[in-house]
């Protein structure tokens, strides 16, 4: 190691040991010790081992959450409501009473995630809400499902903006987009494979007693279980404690973290002070409209497209069917634009580009009276949600700093645009089929909102950049001659503590575009 790198490190500890007891904390367990040589480490090869250990499981985990989500939709065309004696208005109910504990309990999962360890938190939802959706095969009556479906939320919450935090706390910002872009891709998976596997289960009907539908729950849910119980042993930890890394691993993996701006990378100490910057931060909340603009079209569309092809003129088995290679395709497209959001950057262009294409869609579908077109129109819709999801999330999350503070971000933000599948899932009313155009309506104005506010957006950071580089945003560092900075941006011993302080609002972060 060379001497200025030497020197590089000691100005971090020195730092660190300023801002407060958890740098200490990270001293002491040698992520910060200057003697550890990290020269021979091979960045690309390093990424694959942490790609290998993290991506493919949660890509699991997140199928099997979106699967025991939707299903409820694949068992309904095989006579649910009939089984339960449900009208259609309950089962919009049902659908509507699963989004708020789901919506409500983000935020605080999110914390309790980097509090108790991903490990620990993230096996437990998956084996809570496995159980929960096994005993959906269960049910014998509307409260029975509304009951179901409450505790179904309520556990299957956290996972989404825990996977997309803890993600975020092992890559750069320029390598976010892919990543999630692959483990979200296994929603569309879901979409595929839940028409194939429900159709092939419903063969199980009369088997023990049990109608076709309800071993769609059963067997979808003893699956989940196992994999919640194996996820205590497969799932890391963070980079400060990953027990499949070398020291000198974890110490580069948290140095080229730092380097992309995230000064929190290391450990950092619960305080209140980060959910209050989340709080009074505008950013969170044209974040939550962004999301609201994709989340509610995304479980409208996840629910009802076996309904829908279903009332096009398509019998129940063949509706499962013709979801698939749509769900496939936006499988590809959802990869795709994860990875040229990473290579090209320029996240917003693409989100007005996403958002378009979407419009376009649903503009169709209000518009069309024949089957293949309408069939057509659903390839544009699910080429647009799908993509936009985590090409949003790398974006929002890229723009915050601070370990808490962008996990409360991400968790008011995701759980504001989740609460919008309370309406969504109300839109597709019986009495408007085949052509739904209401529901269709409602989407195309959420999609409106989610493009209006992603050009906020754009433009409010570009402002926000333009005037930290007039030196509006400066802050008075002791020992530093600058003219520009300002007392009412914040008064520091050095810059390390102006930015481990400050987060994303100090004047030497730049937001990305």
């Amino acid at each position: 190691m060379s001497d200025s790198e030497k020197v590089a490190d000691a100005s971090i500890i020195e730092g660190h040991s300023r801002a407060g007891e958890e740098e200490e904390e990270n001293v002491s367990r040698g992520i910060y010790r200057p003697e550890i040589d990290i020269a021979g480490i091979d960045e690309r090869k390093l990424l694959r081992k942490i790609d290998l250990r993290l991506v493919p499981w949660l890509a699991l985990l997140y199928l099997m959450n979106f699967l025991d989500r939707g299903s409820i939709g694949n068992a309904r065309l095989y006579k649910m409501e009939a089984s339960l004696h449900i009208t259609d208005q309950q089962y919009l109910i049902a659908l509507t009473v699963f989004f708020f504990p789901y919506s409500l309990f983000e935020p605080a999962s999110n914390l309790a995630l980097r509090y108790l360890r991903p490990s620990r938190w993230l096996s437990f939802l998956v084996f809570i809400w496995g159980i929960v959706m096994t005993f959906h095969g269960f049910a014998h009556n509307y409260g029975d499902l509304i009951g179901l479906r409450f505790l179904l939320g309520l556990a299957e919450a956290g996972l989404y903006p825990g996977i997309v935090f803890y993600l975020s706390c092992w890559y750069k910002r320029s390598e976010l987009g892919t990543r999630v872009a692959l483990f979200f891709s296994s929603a569309t998976v879901a979409g595929a494979f839940s028409g194939l596997l429900a159709s092939a289960i419903h063969d199980m009907d009369g088997i023990g007693g049990k109608p076709g539908w309800a071993w769609i729950f059963i067997l979808e849910g003893l699956a989940t279980v196992v994999v919640g119980a194996a996820s205590f042993w497969v799932i890391q930890d963070f980079p400060e404690t990953a027990k499949f890394l070398t020291e000198a691993e974890r110490v580069f993996v948290i140095r080229r973290l730092q380097n992309d701006q995230k000064f929190s990378a290391g450990g950092e100490n619960f305080q209140f002070k980060y959910v209050w910057q989340c709080l009074t931060d505008w950013k969170t909340y044209i974040a939550m409209a962004i999301y609201m603009g994709f989340d509610g079209p995304l479980f409208a569309f996840s629910l009802f497209t076996p309904t829908i092809l279903n009332q096009l003129g398509f019998e129940a088995t063949a509706a499962n069917l013709l979801s698939v290679p749509v769900y496939a395709w936006a499988c590809i497209m959802t990869c795709i634009i994860g990875f040229l959001g990473d290579r090209i950057g320029h996240r917003g262009y693409i989100n007005l580009g996403l958002f378009g294409t979407g419009l376009a869609g649903y503009i169709i579908l209000i518009a069309s009276r024949n089957a293949a077109l309408s069939y057509f129109a659903v390839y544009l819709a699910a080429a647009a949600i799908y993509p936009a999801i985590p090409n949003s999330v790398a974006w929002v999350s890229g723009n915050v700093e601070g370990a808490y503070k962008r996990s409360a971000v991400l968790g008011m933000a995701i759980g504001f645009g989740n609460l919008n599948g309370a309406v969504s899932s109300n839109v597709y009313r019986a009495k408007d089929k085949p052509w739904y155009s209401l529901g269709h309506g409602i989407i195309l104005a959420y999609i409106a909102i989610g493009f209006l506010c992603s050009l906020a957006y754009m433009l409010v950071l570009r402002r926000e950049n333009e005037a930290r580089e007039r030196g509006d945003r400066d802050e008075v560092i002791e020992g530093v001659d600058n003219k520009r900075a300002d007392a009412r941006n914040g008064v520091y011993a050095s810059v390390e503590h102006a930015r481990r302080d400050k987060g994303d609002a100090w004047s030497g972060f730049r937001y990305t575009l």
